[in-house]
Parts: C-alpha cells; structure tokens; sequence
C-alpha cells in the first residue's frame, strides 16, 4: 500500500471511530451542551454541502465530461448524484424506526431509570440501533476514502465532518445499552464498535472498486460520493441540529462550515 491509501484509510479509521467519542461524553458530561451540538452538526452540513455541490460534483463531472463528451458526460454525472441520494435513502429507509441513527438523544435521559420490563427491550434497541449505524456508516466509509485518495484536504474536511456528526449517534448507541447493562464498558465497546464500519466501507473500497478505478468509474462514483453527502446533510444533520437549535446556532453552523470549506478550496487551490 502507498502513502495515500494508508492516509486515505487512516482518515476514515479516525471519521468511522467517532461514534466512541459520542459514548464518552455521554458518560463524563451530566448535560448536553446544546449550543455546542446544534453550532458543530450545521457547521458539518455545511461542509458537506458545500464540498458536494462546489467541489465533488464538478470533479466528476469534469473527469466524465472529459471521457464521454459534454451531453453524455453531464447526463451520467446526474444520473450518479442522484443514484448516491437513492443508496442511502433506501438504507434510512428499510432500518427500523426505532433504530434510525438520526433519532437524537441527549445525556440528560442517562438519569432515567427504566422499569424492570424495559431492560431487555432496551439492551435489545441499543445492539440494533449499534448495528443500523454500521450499515448506515459503511456508505460514508467508501465516500471519505474515495474523496481522501483523490484530493487529500478534501478528504480531511469530510472527515472531520463525518467525525462531528458520528458523535451523537455514539450517544444514540451508548445510552440503552448502559440502561440495560448498567456497565460503561460494554455501552462504550458497542458504540466504538458501531463506528468501525466506516473503515470496513474504505477496506471494501480499496479491495474491489480500485483495480477497476477509470476515469469514467471515478467520475460516477464520486458524483454519488456528492449525493450521498446531500442526502445525509439535509435528512440527518440539519434536522438534528434544529432540534438542539438555539437562536439559530445551526444556520450560523452552515454558513460558517460553507465558508471554511470554501477559504480552505481558495487556500489550496
């Protein structure tokens, strides 16, 4: 493996692993700090969005333009886009209601004491909504090492915008499961756990979608890498951060992720 892989999956390791970093403040905070929470998931939608429609999308457009010539090239670029907003869409869809890793949750409910007949049901909800968020991360997995092999910032600034909203779905994971258990341990183990699918997304990647990595491949992969950091901005992120909302923290998070993204595109460019 080159360099690049190995900093490609390294900054997917560190994105997917997050999702730990959510089980340790639910267990070393007696609060959410809402301010913090709805300010930091606008502003990685905002670098989503952002980076998808500036960025992501016009590369693949370009590399597929370049192929297949404008009218074909821009159609399949379309068509990859909205193939990625359908991937994920269908993977939200067919979870469970109950285990949707968009479910926000907040330390606070830490201090609610279940009843004896919710114990099972709860440590039964937490192992389901630690393995919905696996298989909702493994797409995010395959987009951040895409993005890191072809442009290396591009691929830290989507990492660290993954990383920021993987940690309330550690929290979504950590809290039944220590009702159930009573044991930070394996409410922390199952969160960690959760969050190793993103690697796993990078792994699959590098093994089976690299050896066939042309031009137009890259073109409709990375078109659907936008589509999918879309999907998750507008259906997970923004919703979550509305509900922490503050006097419009999460609007001011948006503008203000946008507007890094694009300062650190001018910087590098």
């Amino acid at each position: 493996m080159d360099g690049n892989v190995l900093f490609a999956l390294a900054l997917t390791l560190f994105a997917g692993l997050a999702t730990g970093i959510g089980s340790l403040l639910a267990f070393v905070t007696k609060r959410t700090n809402t301010k913090f929470l709805s300010l930091a998931l606008g502003f990685s939608a905002g670098v989503m969005i952002y980076v998808s429609m500036i960025e992501i999308f016009v590369k693949a457009k370009d590399s597929l333009v370049d192929e297949l010539g404008s009218t074909q090239g821009y159609w399949l670029t379309v068509i990859g886009f909205f193939s990625g907003i359908l991937v994920i869409a269908l993977i939200d869809k067919l979870l469970p209601k109950s285990t949707n890793p968009h479910e926000v949750k907040g330390v606070e409910e830490m201090d609610i004491k279940p009843t004896n007949d919710e114990y099972t049901k709860l440590m039964r909800m937490g192992i389901f909504t630690a393995l919905a968020i696996g298989i909702h991360n493994f797409p995010e997995g395959i987009a951040t090492f895409i993005s890191a092999m072809q442009d290396p910032n591009l691929g830290i600034a989507i990492a660290i915008a993954v990383a920021i909203h993987n940690i309330p779905e550690g929290i979504a994971v950590a809290i039944p499961i220590y009702y159930a258990t009573g044991n930070r341990k394996k409410a922390f183990k199952w969160s960690f756990l959760s969050g190793l699918a993103e690697p796993v997304g990078a792994i699959v990647a590098f093994l089976i979608l690299m050896p066939f990595l042309n031009p137009v491949m890259f073109g409709m992969i990375f078109a659907a890498v936008a589509g999918i950091m879309v999907f998750i901005s507008l259906d997970e992120l923004l919703p979550a951060a509305q509900k922490y909302d503050e006097a419009h923290l999460s609007i001011y998070g948006v503008v203000g992720g946008m507007a890094v993204m694009a300062l650190s595109l001018l910087l590098l460019a």
